[in-house]
């Protein structure tokens, strides 16, 4: 007699990783590949966290840490906030986690209960999705474009009917698209007025190319703000984000914390506030994500590739591909097998209008971006020869 699988784990796989996986497989039988598909930066984490991490390893029991992180990282968090956005966060209110997506999954299960409706953009962060429908949870997707920026609008909320959670990115994935101060307030005194819980996803904060962008923990008390220690501090591995909670939500997420996950890698948060430290290491990476997102704006509108969300922050290009093919999972498969360019399709990020799409992730720098236009120079006028 067969076991069960349980009903909640039937969940749509994160595409991104199974194109990571093709390419794998590639690479394994001596095939050559532009890795476009991950958002992961190629470069190292700052020097001087990988010495502390070092220091940490020779020197220190590293054991159990406190569920919501080490006192002395997230004092360096608290302090990164007064400095950066003017914003004195007490450390009760901080908690560090297992990555970006621990913070998520903690947020989630203290803010909301089954049968509620949390609404997110479309486009928008597949996971944010996978992870709230095994809890009962009615994802609201919101269709944006470029008349909204790709982001939610109060008209937008208002049309999807009553919400008790929103779900904004600033810089999101995978538009790159940014919320200005005015806009990002708008929303936050709409969730106030009708008491919907605000998450505001700033993991791409610092990867951005017109300055900085507001975070919502200047803008409200109630809101969830999470960050991490991936992208912009270029420690994707080390497992390791933030969060700013409300205060009625430290301890219910405290609690869930330590019943869940212990703590956070003991390791990571030896070394981690030595990553605030690294600006002028960290601004070299950004100004590389910057020359890199220069090639693809201007080589691919020549390309035909003409409708591209405004890459404004994170490194990611969101383009259209209606011109070429309706199926972007063919798409993509095809464009890895017979170039070696490893891209996500749409799909993944918006179930809805996602066939027509495709992401390209700069995160490798300027050398892979000019290697992938050649590749697309010689490939497209054959795929056009040959149809989708």
């Amino acid at each position: 007699m067969a076991l069960k699988v349980a009903k909640r784990s039937d969940t749509p796989p994160f595409i991104v990783m199974e194109v990571m996986n093709a390419a794998s497989k590639r690479e394994a039988c001596g095939g050559d590949v532009l890795h476009m598909e991950v958002g992961q930066p190629n470069t190292p984490a700052p020097a001087r966290v990988r010495e502390a991490a070092e220091r940490a390893i020779r020197a220190d029991l590293l054991g159990y840490t406190l569920a919501l992180g080490n006192p002395e990282l997230r004092e360096r968090i608290a302090r990164y906030y007064f400095e950066r956005h003017r914003v004195a966060v007490p450390l009760e209110r901080i908690a560090v986690t297992a990555g970006s997506l621990g913070a998520f999954q903690l947020a989630f299960l203290a803010a909301f209960d089954a049968g509620d409706r949390v609404a997110m953009a479309n486009p928008g962060y597949p996971s944010y999705r996978n992870a709230l429908k095994p809890l009962g949870i009615e994802v609201i997707s919101i269709p944006c474009g470029q008349e909204t920026h790709y982001q939610p609008t109060p008209d937008l909320l208002e049309a999807a009917g009553p919400l008790d959670g929103l779900i904004v990115a600033s810089p999101s994935n995978p538009t790159g698209s940014v919320l200005s101060r005015e806009r990002l307030e708008a929303l936050v005194r709409y969730c106030e007025r009708h008491g919907i819980r605000l998450i505001s996803d700033e993991i791409y904060h610092g990867l951005t190319y017109g300055g900085p962008v507001p975070s919502a923990s200047e803008l409200s008390s109630s809101a969830v703000v999470v960050n991490s220690f991936s992208k912009y501090y270029s420690m994707a591995g080390w497992r390791l984000g933030w969060m700013i909670m409300p205060e009625e939500l430290a301890r219910p997420i405290e609690r869930l914390a330590q019943n869940f996950f212990i703590c956070p890698s003991a390791v990571a948060q030896a070394a981690a506030p030595l990553a605030f430290e690294a600006t002028a290491e960290l601004e070299g990476h950004l100004a590389r994500y910057a020359r890199a997102r220069d090639i693809l704006l201007e080589a691919l509108p020549r390309l035909g590739f003409r409708r591209i969300a405004p890459p404004d922050g994170a490194f990611y290009i969101y383009a259209d591909i209606g011109h070429l093919s309706q199926d972007s999972v063919a798409f993509c498969r095809r464009l890895l097998a017979e170039t070696g360019i490893a891209a996500t399709p749409g799909l993944d990020f918006d179930p809805e209008r996602g066939s027509t799409a495709l992401r390209l992730s700069y995160a490798r720098g300027p050398e892979v971006a000019a290697a992938a236009v050649e590749r697309l120079e010689r490939w497209l006028p054959k795929f056009g020869a040959s149809g989708s």
